[in-house]
């Protein structure tokens, strides 16, 4: 058999068993065409069927088609009956209890998120899993929380979180003793050999399905109670006012988010009404991450008609936060911190708040973690304050499982502030302690740019800059890695590399992983990888300077990111 007949003997196996009408019609539009001997449609299906999109510690993600290597029913159907069989196996295996396994179940305003999440629900229950299905479409931390609340065996989240509005994404969490972490190795290599049987061995119509439940509101309000318990109590006259700008981002955050801050005793903030309802073309904004240019526009724009004092964004599934502030020397009138900025500001909060609750004669206690690509002044911060630190990997499925963990965050706009409550990036619950923390700040007369100062002159200046570069082919990634380690530079942007740490096999107690961690004279610091998430290779640069004042050590931090940041370009083709 040719390798053009098997491609269509597999495409139609595929249609057979999909049952959703729309990706049904547009594979039998592409069968027919390359049958009909169309070159780009058997481009296409090679595109589609060569390849199958891997399920990994980031779960399941790409664009909405059919096909093995697209979201679709038909692939999640079998993500679902192979985390199935995986739960109904450890639980077989377990010693410690005999109840069934079970599972709760969340999705956002995506596309086919609520079909993928029922879908899921059903199959699972058909699977011998007690599924819960979240009532309505929720933020991602609403899933992470309830798989702790309710104490179930794992959850599942529908949603690619900030990727382009024709993608989803099939998040898994672990209950028990991994306290609604995401997965990790070798959990999920063990799920996706299940999935692999069951896509190689079952028809996802002919798999059973049961009678799901559906949870109670209870759930929500729980989460909300204890998101807005991040908050310290209110003074006495009520907190500061604050003038605040919020955007949705045509996501899912407003209504849990209106209801916590509310909880919390805040003001009602200010909404960009065209991106605050789910909306899953995600119209206003070329790409639905606050981290890219002009996703915030709109809130910017609103910020400056109201002379506004804080801008908050949450992305499209609410597990990340930006925020940007005003600025006299921006053009727009405001500047978005970096999420290094804002993680340093909410680490330091977080030592504070340990001081505070340490009793006696004994120093604050708990751990302080960022991911390795973070900037290094979460580390001065608990050195200043005789905490814990940890580096782990990329991912909050890593951040969340540091011993002693009270706060964590990701330069990716991603913060944990309450992990006794989430273990997971949490935009909502990030949003009240940056809230706390301003009103504070503001009831003192000092604003968050006033306290970014007081960071430099506490701790030093930690400036950093990214570097990513999108690609169409993802060998190119390959390529450059391989170029990087086979003939590694001696310097960058003329600063002087004084070692390269190679990831791959591991780095002492980190697992492998696919990094160049580059050291350079003067303690700077550059960071090579793939994302794990999207088809891009990313370069982290970051600096510190603690000699002279807070404006020369800004100068000086600043002078050596640009210089990295020039070089890395001429260095990988960027």
């Amino acid at each position: 058999m040719s390798s053009d007949a098997a491609l269509l003997e597999t495409a139609r196996a595929w249609l057979a068993q999909d049952p959703d009408a729309e990706t049904r019609a547009e594979l039998q539009q592409l069968i027919d065409a390359a049958a009909a001997g169309n070159a780009d449609a058997s481009s296409e299906l090679h595109d589609r069927f060569d390849e199958r999109l891997a399920f990994g510690t980031a779960g399941l993600r790409g664009e909405i088609a059919a096909g093995s290597n697209r979201m679709n029913r038909v692939l999640v159907s079998q993500a679902a009956a192979g985390l199935a069989r995986y739960l109904v196996e450890a639980a077989g295996q377990s010693q410690t209890s005999g109840a069934a396994p079970s599972v709760v179940i969340g999705y956002d305003g995506r596309k086919n998120s609520d079909i993928f999440a029922r879908d899921t629900a059903e199959l699972m229950a058909g699977a011998g899993v007690r599924a819960i299905l979240l009532p309505r479409l929720l933020p991602t931390p609403v899933l992470a929380f309830a798989v702790r609340h309710l104490d179930v065996s794992a959850g599942v989240m529908v949603t690619a979180s900030h990727n382009p509005p024709n993608d989803n994404g099939y998040k898994v969490y672990l209950g028990d003793g991994n306290e609604g972490s995401q997965i990790v190795a070798p959990v999920d290599g063990a799920i996706a050999n299940h999935i692999l049987r069951v896509a190689a061995e079952e028809n996802v119509l002919e798999l059973p399905r049961g009678s799901f439940e559906t949870a109670e509101e209870g759930v929500i309000d729980a989460y909300i109670a204890a998101t807005a318990a991040v908050a310290s109590e209110a003074p006495a006259g009520g907190r500061a006012e604050l003038s605040v700008v919020y955007t949705a981002m045509h996501g899912v955050g407003w209504e849990t988010a209106r209801s916590v801050l509310a909880a919390a005793g805040f003001s009602a903030p200010h909404v960009v009404a065209a991106q605050i309802d789910p909306d899953p073309a995600f119209p206003t904004v070329a790409f639905p991450n606050p981290e890219e240019p002009g996703a915030m526009d709109l809130a910017i724009e609103l910020a400056r008609e109201l002379g506004a004092e804080l801008i908050i964004a949450n992305d499209p599934d609410a597990d990340r936060l930006a925020i940007a502030i005003p600025s006299a020397t921006d053009a727009t009138g405001y500047r978005r911190l970096s999420g290094n900025e804002l993680g340093a500001l909410l680490g330091w909060r977080a030592a504070e708040r340990a001081v505070a609750a340490a009793s006696g004669d004994n120093g604050p206690a708990g751990t302080l973690a960022c991911s390795i690509v973070s900037s290094p002044a979460l580390k001065a911060v608990a050195a200043h304050y005789g905490l814990e630190f940890a580096n782990t990997l990329t991912g909050f499925k890593w951040v969340s499982r540091a011993p002693g963990l009270i706060f964590g965050f990701e330069e990716a706009l991603g913060y944990l502030v309450n992990p006794e409550t989430v273990r997971d990036k949490d935009g909502i619950s990030a949003a009240v302690a940056l809230l706390d923390l301003t009103t504070s700040l503001k009831a003192s007369g000092r604003t968050i740019a006033d306290h970014l100062e007081e960071f430099t002159a506490t701790f030093g200046a930690y400036a950093s800059s990214q570097v990513s570069v999108r690609v169409t082919d993802l060998s190119r990634i390959a390529e450059v890695m391989s170029a990087l380690r086979a003939d590694p530079p001696v310097e960058i942007g003329g600063i002087r590399v004084e070692q390269i740490d190679d990831l791959g096999a591991g780095f002492g107690a980190l697992p492998p992983s696919d990094v160049l961690r580059i050291w350079l004279t003067g303690g700077a610091r550059v960071m090579v990888r793939p994302s794990g998430t999207e088809p891009k290779l990313k370069v982290y640069i970051d600096a510190s300077s603690t000699d002279g004042s807070v404006v020369e050590r800004e100068a000086a931090a600043a002078a050596t990111v640009a210089a990295l940041d020039i070089g890395m370009r001429a260095l990988i083709g960027a």
